[in-house]
């Protein structure tokens, strides 16, 4: 406890998070000395209940566009000021709460493997029973343990190496973690997912807009992505955007066009669509309960991401501030 508390800060980022940021900031609190809670606009009661479970407070000037980016930023940069001495910060949203063991086991783990610039553990949804939305991103959580490209919002990062990249890009509205672990990986450092439950996060995805809505901003993250570090050999987001481009873009055109320029024979052309649900159907089956439905709604995501990725290319080439998508 004492040897945590010396060496590790944790930065916590949200907005309106109710009794969700009491959890998350309670359970840093029972490891850490050093917790700072970065407010982007709360109206609930947020700020007091931090302040009251003394926890150090920085509320975002919301003149600025707000993104996760630049909170996190100003959060570690207010530690740093503070306390020079600390090795790492723990970034978590306001929506998860810490598992028990995470802190001893990612610490553990980064001074055992000096490269390392940032490790992650299991994130699960706490009620995944609640909606099929809430079910997906438990599964998207599920990332394979060992060496990784990248950490999402909940991870371990060693202070010198985010100093030394600049941390995260203050104007990226999604996608802000693969994007600096890419400059770390550049900069020699390595990133890990280890084998150790991390957080429980509260999606609270209860419609299928919001799930729409969380999809566009993924696409939009995979564009931009692309964008940024989308060169050989890296070639950031490359596969994810050109997937996306291909089935909800290039396709259907494709189709439209053929059938109507050349012969309406060209529509058995949609007949890709079933077969491709179907091909990742048989591949997630007895692996995944709801593995037809999965299927079929990353097929469905694409048609959202697509439209993210879209909204990312009018905005670049019209010189246009991108603002966050939100889906709660």
């Amino acid at each position: 406890m004492e040897r945590l508390s010396a060496q590790i800060g944790a930065v916590v980022i949200g907005r309106n998070e109710g009794e969700r940021l009491r959890a998350c900031l309670q359970s840093l609190k029972d490891k850490l000395n050093v917790v700072y809670y970065v407010d982007s606009g709360s109206t609930d009661q947020s700020v007091d209940m931090a302040k009251a479970l003394g926890v150090e407070v920085i509320e975002l000037d919301m003149s600025v566009p707000f993104t996760a980016a630049r909170a996190r930023n100003i959060g570690a940069n207010a530690i740093v000021d503070a306390y020079p001495n600390l090795a790492y910060v723990q970034f978590v949203d306001g929506d998860c709460e810490v598992a028990s063991n995470w802190l001893e086991s990612a610490f553990g783990f980064m001074e055992t493997n000096t490269a390392t610039a940032a490790c992650c553990g299991r994130r699960r949804e706490r009620y995944p029973e609640n909606s099929f939305y809430n079910w997906l991103c438990d599964v998207e959580w599920n990332t394979p343990v060992g060496k990784a490209k990248a950490c999402g919002g909940d991870a371990l990062i060693r202070l010198s190496a985010f100093n030394e990249v600049g941390g995260y890009r203050n104007d990226l509205i999604a996608g802000e973690e693969p994007e600096m672990c890419v400059r770390l990986r550049n900069a020699g450092y390595k990133i890990y997912r280890i084998d150790s439950e991390m957080t429980l996060h509260d999606a609270n995805i209860m419609h299928f807009s919001q799930w729409w809505k969380r999809a566009v901003r993924g696409g939009f993250a995979f564009a931009q992505g692309a964008s940024i570090h989308g060169k050989a050999p890296e070639k950031h987001k490359v596969k994810e955007r050109n997937r996306v481009m291909f089935w909800a873009g290039l396709l259907p055109t494709l189709i439209l066009l053929s059938s109507i320029l050349f012969h309406p024979i060209f529509a058995v052309l949609t007949l890709l669509y079933p077969l491709s649900i179907t091909k990742v159907y048989l591949n997630k089956k007895g692996k995944l309960e709801k593995a037809f439905r999965y299927s079929l709604f990353m097929m469905i995501g694409k048609f959202a991401e697509f439209k993210g990725a879209l909204k990312f290319y009018f905005e670049y080439f019209a010189g246009k501030q991108s603002k966050l998508i939100e889906y709660k």
